[in-house]
């Protein structure tokens, strides 16, 4: 069969579940499963007879769409909360991963340009970070404490201020989205050069081991889940600029919906490393090197497994549901 006449033939069944998948009246979920199956077919014959064809990035992507919607309505899986986390977030990651690379592409490119601009120009580190906080933190180096101005403040004030400030910035990663992407590229931009300079700042002064220690246990979270919301504001600026089979309203519907998704997952990250800063920063000056790396390696090691690895294994395992079918 031509893939005209096999896209005329399934053309109006496709339209039929795209309703059912996405519209306000839902099918039952027996129903959604014996539609799925058709389309799960329909997907492998296109990839059969088909295998170059804009036709199978349609069918794959509404084939996941569907799987998700399943086993929302699945009654095994009632509780909305522990899907969201445990399959719904993942896929919707695993879908979307080359923005997650192209997100770590763009942030070490300007922590790269960040450390070179403090390396050539003496005056850099000061336009970026202020007088005032640079001035500050060479005094605490001065009395052997770098990372001295993590101590500022009540505990409970600086977890609250800090993690208000930090959620912010990512809200306003995605956001800036809306203009093509080159928004949250922006926001990247001023946050990671200044992650890039404050670092060889600490490097310059011959203090660069002493604030790692300290800084990046919160930092690792921190820093991490702002790629992460980089890679939402990405997403967000794509469904605009390449809307692919769909009309670019629908398409940038499902940007925005899926890429709040992915920002909402930041959100207990980004607190938890606001708890550290507010209450464990504060004493890295005084803890074991032992323990602050082991922080340092536990909370990077758990963010990067839910986005870097455990993605694949939630899609490894809806391959697995389609070979049972």
């Amino acid at each position: 069969m031509r893939e005209v006449a096999f896209i005329k033939q399934n053309k109006q069944k496709w339209l039929n579940f795209e309703k059912a998948i996405f519209g306000k009246q839902l099918k039952n979920p027996d129903e959604l499963a014996s539609l799925y199956i058709q389309l799960v077919n329909d997907l492998s014959y296109a990839q059969t007879y088909y295998p170059k064809s804009k036709t199978i990035l349609y069918l794959n992507n509404l084939t996941a769409r569907a799987f998700q919607k399943i086993y929302k309505t699945k009654r095994e899986d009632n509780n909305r909360f522990i899907h969201f986390w445990k399959t719904e977030v993942p896929l919707i990651v695993y879908e979307y991963r080359r923005y997650i690379f192209y997100s770590f592409i763009i942030s070490f490119c300007f922590i790269a340009i960040g450390v070179l601009s403090a390396a050539n120009d003496g005056a850099f580190v000061r336009l970026i970070l202020g007088n005032a906080y640079v001035n500050e933190t060479l005094e605490n180096i001065e009395s052997g404490d770098p990372v001295a101005i993590y101590k500022s403040g009540s505990n409970w004030g600086s977890f609250i201020g800090i993690t208000l400030n930090n959620l912010y910035v990512g809200i306003q990663a995605f956001l800036y989205g809306v203009f093509a992407g080159l928004g949250t590229v922006y926001v990247m931009l001023h946050n990671f050069i200044m992650v890039g300079s404050f670092q060889y700042f600490f490097h310059q002064q011959g203090v660069l081991w002493e604030s790692v220690r300290g800084i990046w246990i919160h930092g690792s979270m921190e820093i991490f889940a702002i790629v992460i919301e980089g890679a939402a504001g990405l997403i967000l600026g794509a469904s605009i600029l390449f809307p692919k089979t769909f009309s670019r309203i629908t398409s940038f519907k499902i940007g925005v919906k899926n890429g709040v998704k992915i920002l909402i997952s930041t959100f207990p990250f980004t607190i938890a490393a606001g708890f550290l800063e507010g209450y464990v920063t504060r004493y890295s000056n005084t803890m074991p090197n032992w323990l602050s790396v082991g922080i340092i390696l536990t909370t990077l090691s758990f963010i990067s497994f839910y986005y870097l690895v455990y993605p694949f294994m939630v899609n490894k395992k809806l391959k697995e549901f389609h070979a049972t079918l």
